[in-house]
């Protein structure tokens, strides 16, 4: 399969490209400078240079054509203001889903967030970025064109992936491992039968594999 990877230089994105590598795939993972290229490459992946903030649908799905699934793994990050956080969280998000649409990618993972939520209240930073994740995840979601699940993992935490995930549509908070994250994504990529569902994601009992397969088809 030929993964394209929105926010190809994050954490998370990294850590799955490593893993989509492994098992013989091609990850193309889109990044904001070039100066990231060199880290995708040392993986094996194929770094795009393409700044969703400023790029057209068109731009985004030529990046897009001839792939078998995308993944939605960009974040304003952690420091942003609420600006970066309604530029990329949510609206990038919408576009790389409307490039999705034009490119003829059915199979569309989201990374989005526990508590992701279009009518969440508040003002502050943090208010601001989960109502803008709610937003692009019920954009998501209206487009039947696409073949999506969404994901929406704990607390993430730097620690060593255990490979044992609670993987449910409301499984309540907790942290879990950005290993244990990629992994289950590039599970979900290979499991079109989690399509329509929005997930959560917590460290728990169940392998990987296992807690995908138990969610499949539901």
């Amino acid at each position: 399969m030929r993964i394209v990877i929105a926010g190809g230089h994050g954490q998370i994105a990294l850590r799955l490209e490593r893993l989509l590598v492994a098992r013989g795939d091609e990850a193309a993972g889109i990044i904001r400078t070039p100066e990231q290229a060199d880290e995708l490459r040392r993986l094996g992946a194929e770094p795009v240079v393409l700044d969703l903030e400023s790029a057209s649908v068109e731009e985004v799905a030529q990046r897009l054509e001839g792939a078998d699934a995308a993944v939605f793994a960009a974040g304003a990050g952690p420091g942003s203001g609420a600006g970066r956080k309604e530029t990329v969280d949510r609206a990038a998000a919408v576009l790389f889903a409307d490039a999705a649409v034009r490119a003829g990618v059915r199979r569309f993972v989201v990374v989005s967030s526990m508590g992701a939520d279009p009518a969440h209240e508040g003002d502050e930073v943090f208010d601001v970025y989960l109502r803008a994740k709610g937003e692009a995840d019920a954009y998501v979601r209206g487009l039947d064109a696409l073949d999506w699940t969404i994901l929406r993992p704990g607390q993430l935490t730097d620690d060593a992936g255990t490979g044992l995930v609670r993987l449910e549509a409301h499984t309540g908070r907790g942290p879990v491992p950005r290993d244990d994250v990629a992994a289950v994504l590039a599970e979900l990529v290979d499991t079109p039968a989690t399509a329509g569902l929005t997930l959560e994601l917590i460290s728990g009992p169940a392998p990987v594999s296992v807690a995908v397969k138990s969610v499949a088809g539901n």
